[in-house]
């Protein structure tokens, strides 16, 4: 155990010990164990997310099914949170945290057992898919019980010069698990006759993980808060606190401007090979693009997550990196169309990952910043649901957006060739005008901090004062 405080004096012991609680905070080793369970845990249900997508035609094949049924396995997700999250928000702030990531384990776990368990030979081959389904649906019910967490988990268990580096670490440990997915699924499903071996790569962990969280989480918070916030963490009932939200101008700003940026991402993630074959470039260059935009992304938000700790500079890490990440999705839409500029466009992949990223840790400990007292899962659970919710609108509206082309030579894409040209300048446009509007229009105090620094100050004054009464009480 760690003591962020100092001894007390004989007058500070006499001190209200509600009061001395404020003054006085412990932090503990513990913390970095939970810390990473829950990384761990986001990690392994990313992997379970997007196990098919990068050997889609030989889960296909395994599964006798089409490539519009693969495509399901991982769209599961996105259709399953959306509607789930108001629950996720209310059940970690009302229920609390261990209670939320062991159910989250177990689901993932029923989720990646379920989905081997489809290939053994005592399944009747006609049902596989309708398992595996199954199995990627429960690991669709606990993505929102895992990824709404960062936030709540660090302002119960870290101080407040810790908070937005708990935050990254937690928050990145999910595009982590993207690119794992990305990296082990083709090594080891290179033929359909290999998809029950990944399987059950992917499930050992989730188990693990699970044994982990069951045991070794013994509680949401530690003994003793590490911050005066934490006392008062989730203090505004949950139909109370989206009521404060809506009545929040800055948050409302926060709300809609990032879950553009969410949905910006989410299309790029998603339409990158699309838009690159027409130009001629490979799977695998597609495929090294969206890693460096990962790997990028993990080493930016490290960077940011410690300089905001150290400085409390959110507002304007988060509008300079908003802007930076604008550029770079306006290259993008440049280079994209461009042949034969491998280098150009990893640089641009790279760096719109490196400024995209690393805002996402760091928005959501503003969320909390721009809304307190309002509960940390609320607040940042609404983002996330902004961010589906356009995600799905801007998909459907960029692929409305393609055109045909009668021919392209250089093309990979296969049979259909599709221009994204009016796309991808239109997510360039909406990515600008959202990065403007908070640009110029978000503006906030940090309510949190000056919630702590006043219950500090004041618990000085009483403690001083405390201890002058006991010094003049022996005079007498």
């Amino acid at each position: 155990m760690e003591n962020s405080g100092e001894a007390s004096s004989d007058g500070q012991r006499g001190a209200n010990p509600e009061l001395r609680r404020l003054l006085f905070f412990k932090v503990y080793k513990r913390r970095w164990f939970v810390l990473l369970v829950l990384c761990l845990l986001n990690c392994s249900n990313a992997t379970i997310w997007l196990t098919f997508a990068p050997v889609a035609d030989q889960s296909a094949q395994y599964l006798q099914v089409t490539l519009d049924k693969i495509n399901w396995l991982s769209l599961v997700y996105m259709v399953v949170a959306i509607p789930l999250s108001f629950g996720t928000t209310w059940m970690l702030d009302t229920l609390g945290l261990r209670i939320t990531l062991i159910l989250g384990s177990w689901l993932n776990m029923c989720g990646g057992l379920l989905r081997f368990l489809a290939t053994t030979e005592v399944v009747d081959s006609k049902v596989v898919y309708i398992i595996v389904m199954l199995g990627q649906t429960f690991g669709a019910l606990a993505q929102p019980l895992i990824i709404f967490t960062p936030t709540k988990l660090a302002a119960l268990w870290f101080p407040d010069h810790q908070r937005a580096t708990a935050n990254m670490i937690a928050s990145m440990s999910n595009p982590l698990g993207v690119l794992l997915a990305n990296i082990i699924s083709p090594k080891m499903a290179q033929t359909s006759e290999q998809i029950p071996t990944l399987l059950l790569a992917y499930a050992v962990p989730s188990c693990i993980i699970c044994f982990l969280a069951t045991v070794g989480i013994r509680s949401t918070a530690p003994p003793t808060p590490p911050s005066a916030s934490a006392e008062s963490s989730s203090s505004e009932p949950f139909v109370q606190g989206i009521k404060l939200l809506l009545r929040n101008k800055a948050y409302l700003i926060l709300l809609l401007c990032f879950g553009s940026g969410i949905a910006v991402f989410t299309c790029f993630t998603t339409l990158l090979e699309q838009i690159l074959c027409v130009q001629g470039y490979t799977n695998d260059f597609a495929g090294l693009c969206g890693a460096l935009f990962i790997v990028f992304g993990i080493v930016g938000a490290g960077a940011l997550g410690v300089y905001v700790d150290k400085t409390k500079k959110f507002i304007e890490s988060t509008k300079i990196s908003l802007s930076l990440t604008t550029l770079m999705c306006i290259a993008f839409s440049v280079v994209s169309l461009m042949r034969q500029q491998q280098a150009a466009v990893a640089a641009v992949c790279s760096l719109f990952g490196l400024f995209g990223f690393s805002i996402y840790p760091v928005v959501m400990e503003l969320s909390v910043e721009c809304s307190y007292p309002v509960g940390e899962a609320t607040s940042a659970g609404l983002i996330f649901i902004s961010g589906q919710v356009q995600s799905v609108l801007y998909i459907i509206l960029l692929q409305a957006l393609t055109k045909r082309l009668a021919a392209s030579p250089l093309s990979t894409c296969g049979d259909a060739v599709l221009s994204w040209r009016v796309p991808t300048l239109v997510m360039a446009g909406l990515c600008t005008f959202f990065a403007c509007c908070f640009v110029i229009f978000f503006h906030t105090r940090y309510r949190r901090l000056e919630a702590e620094e006043e219950a500090t100050y004041r618990t000085k004054q009483i403690n001083g004062s405390t201890t002058s009464d006991h010094a003049s009480s022996v005079e007498t």
